[in-house]
């Protein structure tokens, strides 16, 4: 059986694997930019204008998008004109789709106010609804009253440091 953690006072979160995420993925301009990726942006100078960023900001963010392996950068050329380099999600990107729709359904309820939301995910077969959700590596739904948080493969353990550390604060 699983160890759940009860208490706190033995362990901290300094590799934590949401602050690592948010390291990668965690601002807004990067955000939107995989927003505009998920929904087809291919082309640098559409990801700029979709996101309202300048040259200089979508190109530092989607240099790092693709230094982290979320983006590939794929050459084309149009006739006539040099080469440039189209962006593309790999599988490590294309994964945060989930993460994404969990983020837009919680904008559509609790932050965008009185409207309506402007897009929704639909399923390609059926025209249904499409929305994220827990489910447990037996498939059933789960509900947060019923999670609880367990110890990972690698908990960080408090050191005497880290409670010298606290205790000067």
């Amino acid at each position: 059986m699983t160890e759940l953690l009860t208490d706190r006072s033995d362990w901290t979160l300094t590799n934590c694997s949401i602050a690592n995420a948010l390291d990668v993925i965690g601002n807004r301009v990067t955000m939107l930019l995989l927003r505009e990726a998920f929904l087809g942006t291919r082309r640098f100078d559409d990801f700029a204008e979709r996101v309202g960023v300048s040259e200089s900001a979508a190109a530092k963010r989607l240099g790092e998008l693709t230094a982290a392996g979320i983006l590939e950068r794929r050459p084309y050329r149009e006739p006539g004109q040099r080469e440039r380099h189209d962006y593309r999600l790999t599988r490590k990107g294309a994964e945060l789709r989930v993460v994404l729709t969990a983020l837009r359904e919680w904008g559509d309820r609790w932050a965008s106010g009185d409207t309506e939301p402007p897009i929704h995910t639909v399923h390609r077969d059926c025209g249904a609804a499409v929305h994220a959700e827990m489910r447990c590596t037996e498939g059933h739904l789960v509900r947060r009253r019923e999670t609880a948080i367990a110890v990972g493969p690698a908990p960080d353990p408090i050191t005497p440091a880290d409670t010298a550390e606290n205790e000067d604060r």
